[in-house]
């Protein structure tokens, strides 16, 4: 991402013990999940898809964004307005950039993200 398009606001993911730092693009959809999170933090209960994301509900619809792109690990991605979705793989579709995980690998976010369900914590 070029430097103009990230939000100075960083966002956290928090999995088990573990915090994740990311920096969210600037467009309506990640400037609302700010807002949205300034109202508190934001559990999301996530599950596997096709073996390459996590996605679960925000419980919130979001303007939408959406593009065609190639997604790769560590990509933040707003799903249909209500869907947060974290990448540990490739996928390609016409998605809402939320932002990227800083230094996600996709062998480091498969081994923290584990097989089956998770619960992530979003927060500010």
């Amino acid at each position: 991402m070029v430097e103009s398009e990230i939000l100075e606001q960083p966002l956290y993911i928090t999995v088990n013990d573990t915090t994740l730092t990311a920096d969210l693009v600037n467009n309506s959809s990640a400037l609302a999940l700010v807002e949205l999170l300034r109202q508190g933090e934001i559990t999301v209960e996530m599950h596997d898809y096709g073996n390459f994301e996590k996605s679960g509900s925000l419980g919130a619809t979001l303007p939408r964004n959406d593009e065609n792109m190639e997604t790769e690990a560590g990509d933040i991605i707003l799903y249909q307005g209500k869907t947060f979705v974290i990448y540990y793989d490739h996928n390609e579709w016409s998605l809402t950039r939320l932002g990227k995980i800083q230094n996600a690998t996709e062998s480091g976010l498969k081994t923290l993200l584990g097989e089956g369900n998770v619960t992530v914590k979003l927060s500010l």
